[in-house]
C-alpha cells in the first residue's frame, strides 16, 4: 500500500518554474515505480513523466522533455517535478501516482495522490 499526498501547485507566469512535490507514506514507495499525470479542464488525463524504483531511469512525456524533470528521494519518500519554462498549455491539475515503471496510461497506475493546481499565465 502507498498513499501519496502532491503539493507544490499554484499561480505562475509563462516563462517561470514551479517544483511540484509528492510526499508518500507505506512500506512499498521504495520499491514502485511512481509518474505524474496533469489532467485539464475538458480533457483527458494524461502523462507527463516517470521514474523508476531507485531513480535511475526517467521518461518523459514529449510535451515536457527539456523543460520538466522528474526526481526521487527513496530516503524521504518522496518524489518532485521540476518544471521549468512553463507554458499556458501547461495549466492542468497535476496527480502523482504509483506502478510499474514505463507505463503511460492511467489505468496502469494502482495509487494516486490528490492533484494540485497548477495555472500558467500568459
Amino acid at each position: 500500500q502507498v498513499q501519496l499526498v502532491a503539493s507544490g501547485g499554484g499561480l505562475v507566469q509563462a516563462g517561470g518554474s514551479l517544483r511540484l512535490s509528492c510526499a508518500a507514506s507505506g512500506r512499498t514507495f521504495s520499491t514502485s515505480g511512481t509518474g505524474w499525470f496533469r489532467q485539464a479542464p475538458g480533457k483527458e488525463r494524461e502523462f507527463v513523466a516517470a521514474i523508476s524504483q531507485s531513480g535511475g531511469l526517467t521518461y518523459y512525456a514529449d510535451s515536457v522533455k527539456g523543460r520538466f524533470t522528474i526526481s526521487r528521494d527513496n530516503a524521504e519518500n518522496t518524489m518532485f517535478l521540476q518544471m521549468n519554462s512553463l507554458k499556458p498549455e501547461d495549466t492542468a491539475v497535476y496527480y502523482c501516482a504509483a506502478g510499474p515503471f514505463g507505463a503511460t496510461t492511467v489505468r496502469s497506475y494502482g495509487y494516486w495522490g490528490q492533484g494540485t493546481q497548477v495555472t500558467v499565465s500568459s
